[in-house]
């Protein structure tokens, strides 16, 4: 009998994959990753401060000890917190220092849970890793979900191809429906369980408060990139994102601005009005490319975040493992820091993370 490791998050979705996979005849065992602690993390920064553990995972913890508790199977825990704040949250705050928009939870994948987790998993004989992630995985190609709607290739695309090695998506041929009705089926405990969002060390807390313990504020000038009149105050770079209109700090008619750009120099946040050329671009520079796919294609499609529209692009290979990116078009709010992920078609290729953008052949000077 082939054992699988199933990474238990403590929610539905790994629940069901757990359920699925011993169905199915494998010996299954669970196994819990804690990667976060805030007075631990604290200690490591060296700040006195005392924050409460803003991430729920002593409860997520024991819902996924009552999940395998009513499945019959395992459950075991593992610690990676300083691993996580070396390679997932010290990355995180050198990007906000940058004035980039960095999306942590591709780093997790990559650093934590397909590599340190399936090393952890080999320790306890697993022939197989599995996770609760919607993605499939077909003659070693990483392709989209049944359910389009919560398809996760995007956060899985950084990971090398040679770690998805002897792991399965039990749930990626099915509807997030499904899942839940499986789980209400088998008397679930996390059956009607709300799916986590956001990034996990953040959790429910306001981002603005959670991120100055760590980095201190840098009050500067709103200005607008039209006008190049000041309009307000911003309460430090980090706390805002190309296209954000919410919580920028400016009132009145000046609501109707969008975060733009970011001048990490001058400490200059650039905002435009309402659906203004400044926040699109026609092409893009990314770096750090990781192909999950032998495909090298000159035609595809490009995500340039988790919940934006697929583009046909051009790709133009580079040298330093870079690729120019040449969109359709245009494109809104592509963001320096995030990643763009490719697909042709239901496959996806890998991805690069955006460094530079570019409209009519020219950097753009308000992202700088």
């Amino acid at each position: 009998m082939k054992k699988v490791v199933v990474g238990m998050s403590g929610g539905v979705d790994s629940a069901v994959a757990a359920y699925l996979l011993k169905k199915e005849g494998y010996e299954v065992i669970g196994l819990f990753m804690r990667n976060w602690d805030s007075n631990i993390n604290n200690d490591i920064l060296g700040n006195p401060n005392d924050f409460n553990d803003i991430c729920p995972q002593e409860k997520d913890y024991n819902d996924a000890l009552k999940v395998c508790e009513k499945l019959g199977i395992k459950l075991f825990r593992v610690d990676f917190i300083k691993e996580y704040w070396d390679y997932v949250f010290k990355y995180f705050l050198d990007e906000l220092k940058k004035g980039r928009t960095p999306n942590p939870d591709l780093l997790c994948n990559r650093f934590i849970k397909f590599d340190l987790f399936i090393k952890e998993a080999r320790k306890l004989g697993a022939d197989y890793i599995a996770t609760g992630h919607y993605a499939r995985i077909e003659n070693g190609r990483l392709l989209r979900a049944k359910d389009l709607n919560k398809d996760q290739t995007y956060f899985l695309a950084d990971v090398p191809v040679s770690n998805f090695k002897d792991v399965l998506f039990p749930i990626g041929d099915f509807l997030k429906e499904e899942v839940r009705k499986i789980a209400k089926e088998q008397d679930l405990i996390v059956a009607d369980k709300r799916d986590s969002t956001g990034i996990c060390f953040i959790g429910e807390r306001n981002y603005q408060e959670f991120i100055k313990n760590y980095l201190k504020p840098n009050p500067g000038d709103i200005v607008d990139v039209e006008t190049k009149k000041v309009i307000g105050k911003h309460k430090g770079l980090m706390n805002y994102t190309i296209g954000q209109r919410r919580n920028v700090g400016i009132s009145g008619d000046e609501m109707r601005h969008y975060v733009c750009g970011k001048n990490v120099k001058d400490n200059i946040l650039y905002v435009a009005f309402g659906d203004s050329k400044y926040l699109y671009s026609d092409e893009c520079i990314i770096e750090n490319v990781n192909f999950i796919s032998a495909t090298r294609p000159a035609f595809c499609t490009a995500k340039f975040r988790y919940r934006g529209e697929d583009h046909p692009v051009s790709l133009e290979y580079l040298d330093n493992n870079e690729i120019k990116v040449k969109y359709e078009g245009l494109a809104k709010s592509v963001t320096p820091g995030q990643a763009c992920v490719l697909y042709l078609g239901q496959e996806c290729l890998g991805c690069g993370f955006i460094r530079e953008l570019y409209k009519d052949g020219k950097s753009l000077w308000y992202l700088k």
